[in-house]
């Protein structure tokens, strides 16, 4: 009898063993891609999408060991700006990797402010896969490839002014919910698609084409504060929204504006009508993402599901 129960009690003892050092590698959630360490006292990072691809918008989620009264991010060089989800009780942050970003793992920094006033921090990296852009050949107005005195003073002007309201980053979300598609319509271009302009002006599409006709009404991909609604030389008429942590949206070669700088906007409303003008070979929408300064791409956006 003595014997059976030892044998009996270092059975116990080798389960109790094995069910301990079996805890700390509990599978992660499905929806993340490389999550951080889990537990109960420790950080997780989940991102969309699941693969981050170079031109990628990206949507981060964080909790972290503590409770925290602020957080703040960096990855890429680009500051990532945090507001906290009561629901989940997580943090929901904004980033993008740039056309320009090369294959490889890029760490996300993250810096936490508790209620007492301490700062704790983390780092978690996030793999980023190259993405295969097409090449087309497009015909415009040669003043759009040759411009002349005129039109070099007119660009110069509407550079002046892009770099005003594009390089403008407020931290403060305003976006709510899913971003909506501006028209239902098929999209006619892509995103990344090089373009070889009459023959010998190279430029690459930083955004999405929808085929539509002119006078079709346009609606805002989300909530935000219109920051641009003027005519530019490349672009026609443009109107620019700030839906905030540095996210802007931007539709192009409009036919009329429905709303005025300063305004704030819903997700859904009608912001213009559709057009050609600007530098375009006919009607269409063009619509652009832009995130701190880089280009991101729409449809990747479109498709991302947001608190």
């Amino acid at each position: 009898m003595s014997a059976c129960w030892e044998i009996t009690s270092i059975r116990r003892w080798l389960i109790a063993l094995l069910l301990i050092v079996a805890v700390p590698f509990a599978a992660g959630n499905a929806d993340s891609t490389n999550p951080a360490r889990r537990g109960l006292h420790s950080w997780s990072v989940r991102w969309q999408p699941k693969r981050v691809l170079n031109g990628s918008p990206v949507l981060l989620q964080v909790s972290s060991p503590q409770r925290l009264e602020s957080l703040s991010g960096k990855w890429l060089d680009h500051e990532v700006f945090f507001s906290f989800d009561a629901p989940s009780k997580t943090w929901r942050g904004f980033a993008g990797a740039s056309l320009e970003t090369k294959p490889g793992k890029y760490a996300l920094t993250l810096t936490g402010k508790t209620k007492s006033g301490n700062e704790i921090s983390f780092e978690q990296a996030i793999p980023v896969g190259k993405a295969n852009y097409r090449q087309i050949s497009v015909t415009v107005p040669k003043q759009y490839t040759e411009p002349g005195p005129e039109q070099l003073r007119e660009i110069d002007q509407d550079k002046a002014i892009k770099q005003r309201v594009l390089g403008q980053v407020s931290p403060e979300r305003e976006w709510l919910g899913n971003f909506l598609p501006p028209v239902s319509a098929p999209i006619s271009d892509v995103f990344g698609t090089a373009r070889v302009f009459n023959g010998n002006v190279q430029s690459v599409h930083q955004g999405l084409d929808f085929g539509v006709p002119a006078g079709t009404p346009v609606a805002a991909l989300n909530a935000g504060t219109v920051l641009l609604a003027q005519m530019l030389f490349f672009e026609g008429n443009c109107v620019v929204l700030d839906h905030g942590q540095g996210l802007l949206t931007i539709y192009m070669h409009l036919s009329k504006f429905d709303v005025k700088e300063g305004e704030q906007v819903k997700r859904g409303q009608q912001i213009a009508l559709s057009g050609g003008t600007g530098r375009a070979t006919g009607p269409h929408l063009h619509v652009a993402v832009r995130w701190q300064g880089i280009y991101l791409d729409p449809a990747i956006l479109l498709k991302l599901s947001l608190p």
